[in-house]
């Protein structure tokens, strides 16, 4: 396991999209990614909005957001993947990349939450998802920066200042 967790970073996993196609992270090397559980019934549900808005603003070849649906507290995420694509399209206008509903945490946390959460896997930090919209910040590299309680804004100036500096 030693050897695998010196080698695995955000790249070295696949994943699928919200509409079933696999996702390859590794695509995404040479940016910033910002890891988003989300739910559609949460209290922090409206920061759809401000992860678009930063998205708009500031996404591209340099910086992209991954959501991430989840069910793992109280049931705020009941829907099927079709019907949160079409709830965050429909109400917030979300264009970033949207994966297919995952678990974050318990017994069958998915193998990326694994690592993002698990300081033996990605060499940083230990980072239990705590709720929804819980954020984690992966550099071009695809190492893992820092963690962003779910309560902060998507737009909060830790995470603003990270995605503009070199």
């Amino acid at each position: 396991m030693t050897s695998f967790a010196q080698q695995a970073n955000f790249h070295s996993f696949k994943t699928k999209d919200i509409d079933g196609n696999v996702f390859d992270l590794a695509s995404l090397k040479g940016k910033k990614v910002l890891v988003v559980n989300t739910a559609s019934f949460c209290g922090h549900t409206p920061q759809y909005k401000d992860l678009q808005a930063l998205y708009l603003k500031y996404g591209g070849d340099k910086f992209v957001i991954v959501g991430f649906p989840a069910n793992n507290f109280m049931n705020q995420e009941p829907k099927t993947n079709a019907e949160i694509k079409q709830f965050c399209t429909q109400k917030y206008e979300v264009t970033f990349p949207m994966m297919q509903k995952i678990s974050v945490k318990g017994d069958d946390i998915d193998p990326i939450y694994k690592w993002l959460t698990t300081k033996a896997l990605n060499g940083k930090m230990d980072a239990e998802v705590s709720w929804n919209f819980q954020k984690f910040m992966i550099d071009e590299k695809g190492n893992l920066v820092d963690v962003v309680s779910p309560v902060t804004s998507p737009t909060d100036k830790k995470i603003v200042n990270w995605i503009t500096s070199k």
